[in-house]
């Protein structure tokens, strides 16, 4: 796919459009852990759960939520993912960075594969709100994304930060 910066994403049309920025955003979390310590990647910045690690994980839930639930009509625990949205930030002493990355990695592909072949016009059967049109799921999932790549950038730049500050 094109990259969203060029011109030749000008010429592509609206859903594979999106799709590129989607893709764009994704990478931008899971390269928001590199270069990390363990330690870093789950400092606790601010008042919620969330870290940069919690992110990424976070994320993961979304990708199958959006692309696994709603696509396929599959329950939660038959996805093996949380019940809510909140308990998705929640870190296990077993999560590491190259464990939640390599997950995130597996949902993407797992996405790409409920959207293989499908246009905006096509439905999602299995969302909880009832049958959902692709595009309004790809559209919801570019939102999210950019959110979540604000939250990443402002927390990475605090540990950055704090880095440099720390005696030599």
């Amino acid at each position: 796919m094109p990259n969203p910066d060029s011109q030749d994403i000008y010429q592509l049309d609206y859903d594979s459009m999106a799709k590129v920025f989607i893709d764009q955003h994704r990478q931008m979390l899971m390269t928001c852990l590199d270069g990390l310590t363990e330690e870093e990647a789950r400092a606790n910045l601010v008042e919620s759960k969330t870290t940069l690690l919690g992110l990424v994980k976070h994320a993961t839930f979304v990708e199958r939520v959006w692309f696994g639930e709603a696509a396929t009509g599959k329950s939660r625990s038959e996805l093996g993912i949380v019940a809510n949205p909140d308990r998705s930030f929640v870190l296990k002493a077993s999560d590491t960075i190259e464990s939640v990355q390599r997950d995130y990695a597996q949902a993407l592909e797992e996405s790409r594969q409920a959207l293989n072949g499908k246009t905006g016009d096509d439905v999602f059967p299995g969302n909880r709100r009832g049958p959902l049109p692709v595009r309004w799921v790809t559209l919801h999932m570019l939102r999210e994304l950019a959110q979540h790549c604000g939250h990443a950038d402002i927390l990475r730049e605090q540990i950055l930060t704090a880095r440099k500050q720390q005696p030599a």
